[in-house]
C-alpha cells in the first residue's frame, strides 16, 4: 500500500537532532511506527518491538542487556510494557548518548509521559501523534499550528481541496485512521470492529483488571452517542448498568488512551457564571460513526448526531494541526448559566478567538464579544 506523507516527519527530523531520546505517543494505530520505519530507510538504525513476548520479558528481567543486545540507534515499540526500560536509557543519555539514539513509540500516553518525567525529564522530547489529517489526506501533508490571521486562513484554505456537504460526512464517516484510509484494510467495518477488541484487549485489560469486556464495548459506544456535548457521567453510567464511580475511572481510562478528549470550559476570576463541565470528543470521528452505527456517510448526514459530529471533525482537526507540529494549543469552549455558549476558544498571546461550528451555507451572526466584553479583561478576536 502507498505510505501516505505524514506532517510530523519534519519535526522529528528536526528534535532528533537535539535530544537522544524522543517519545512518540499517540492512539493505537494513528501510524507511529510506519512513519517512523519510513524515516529509518536507508539508516543504520534498527526496530525492535516489546510486543514480542521474549523481547519484553528481556526488557523488563534485563533492561541493560536488552540496550546492549539492541544497541542505539534504535526504535523501540510499545515501550510502555518495559517501564524499567527508562532508567536505563536515562543512563546512556547521561553518559553522552548521541542525539537521535532512541526513538520510543507507545499507545498509553499519560502512563507514558508520566514514566518519561520520572526518569528522564529534561533528557527526552515528547511528541503527540493523531490520525491522518485531512492536509495529509486531501492536501499537501504540510500545515502550520491554526492561525486566524486572514491571510494564513486563506493560505490555508489554497492547499485544500474543496468538498461540499456530502463529500464532508463522507470524509467524518470514513475517519482518518491509516490502516483504512491506506487501503491497506478496505472493510471499515471489520477494521474498526478489529480496533476496538483489540484496544479492549490489550489496553483497557492492562489498565483495569477483571474488567467486563462486553461491558466496557457498550460503554464506549455510550460515550461516542454523545460527542460533542457536555459530559454527563451520570447518564452514561445509567445507559451501561454501571456504578457513576466506575464510569468516572472508565473515561479516565478513554483519556489516558487517547481515544476520547475534553475541552474544558474558558473561566477566569472575573467569570463566575461559566459551568465547570468538560465537553467530550473522540479523536476520530470512524470510529464515532462505527460505534454509534451510521452505516452510510448520506445516513450519518441526516442523523441525530449529524451537527456534533461535524463538531467533534473540527475541533480534532484544529488539535492535529498543533500536535502535527510539536506543539500545545489552548483551546477551551464557553458556556454561563443563561446557557450563553461558544463551541470553541482558542488563546493565544492574551488574545482570545471565538470559534462557532455550525451545519449550516447561511449561520446566523453570533454575539461572541457581546458575551466576553461583559466580563473578561482579555482582548477579544474581531472575527
Amino acid at each position: 500500500m502507498p505510505y501516505i506523507k505524514r506532517t510530523l516527519e519534519k519535526c522529528i527530523t528536526e528534535i532528533s537532532k537535539d535530544y537522544s531520546c524522543l517519545l512518540l505517543v499517540g492512539p493505537r494505530q494513528v501510524g507511529k511506527t510506519t512513519m517512523l520505519e519510513h524515516l529509518m530507510e536507508g539508516t543504520e538504525r534498527k526496530r525492535v518491538t516489546l510486543d514480542d513476548t521474549d523481547n519484553r520479558r528481556l526488557a523488563k528481567n534485563d533492561p541493560e542487556l536488552f540496550l546492549e543486545l539492541h544497541p542505539a540507534p534504535v526504535l523501540i515499540d510499545e515501550v510502555q510494557y518495559a517501564p524499567e526500560l527508562f532508567s536505563y536509557i536515562k543512563i546512556k543519555v547521561d553518559n553522552g548518548a548521541a542525539p537521535g539514539s532512541y526513538w520510543l513509540t507507545g499507545s498509553q500516553a499519560f502512563q507514558l509521559m508520566e514514566l518519561a518525567q520520572e526518569s528522564l525529564a529534561g533528557r527526552t522530547a515528547i511528541i503527540h501523534m493523531s490520525a491522518l489529517s485531512q492536509s495529509e489526506l486531501y492536501g499537501s501533508g504540510d500545515t502550520e499550528p491554526l492561525s486566524l490571521e486572514i491571510g494564513k486562513l486563506n493560505k490555508r484554505k489554497e492547499g485544500l481541496a474543496k468538498c461540499g456537504p456530502a463529500e464532508m460526512y463522507e470524509r467524518i464517516w470514513n475517519g482518518g485512521m491509516p490502516g483504512h484510509r491506506s487501503g491497506r484494510y478496505k472493510d471499515r467495518d471489520v477494521f474498526y470492529n478489529s480496533y476496538i477488541q483489540t484496544y479492549i484487549n490489550r489496553d483497557v485489560t492492562d489498565m483495569i483488571a477483571g474488567v467486563d469486556k462486553l461491558l466496557f464495548a457498550d460503554f464506549i459506544r455510550s460515550a461516542a452517542c454523545r460527542v460533542g456535548q457536555m459530559l454527563n457521567v451520570h447518564d452514561i453510567a445509567t445507559d451501561v448498568g454501571v456504578s457513576d464511580d466506575t464510569a468516572k475511572r472508565w473515561l479516565q481510562v478513554l483519556e489516558k488512551s487517547e481515544v476520547v478528549f475534553f475541552l474544558r470550559p474558558y473561566s477566569n476570576n472575573l467569570l463566575k457564571r461559566t459551568v465547570k463541565t468538560p465537553k467530550m470528543y473522540f479523536f476520530d470521528t470512524g470510529l464515532v460513526a462505527y460505534l454509534t452505527r451510521y452505516s452510510s456517510p448520506e445516513i450519518l448526514m441526516n442523523g441525530a448526531i449529524n451537527g456534533s459530529i461535524l463538531e467533534n471533525y473540527a475541533v480534532a482537526e484544529i488539535v492535529k494541526t498543533w500536535h502535527n507540529s510539536a506543539k500545545e494549543c489552548l483551546l477551551h469552549y464557553y458556556r454561563d448559566k443563561d446557557t450563553n455558549e461558544i463551541d470553541m476558544v482558542i488563546e493565544t498571546d492574551g488574545v482570545l478567538h471565538p470559534l462557532e461550528i455550525k451545519k449550516s451555507s447561511n449561520p446566523a451572526r453570533q454575539t461572541h464579544e457581546q458575551i466576553f466584553l461583559k466580563n473578561s479583561p482579555f482582548v477579544v478576536a474581531n472575527l
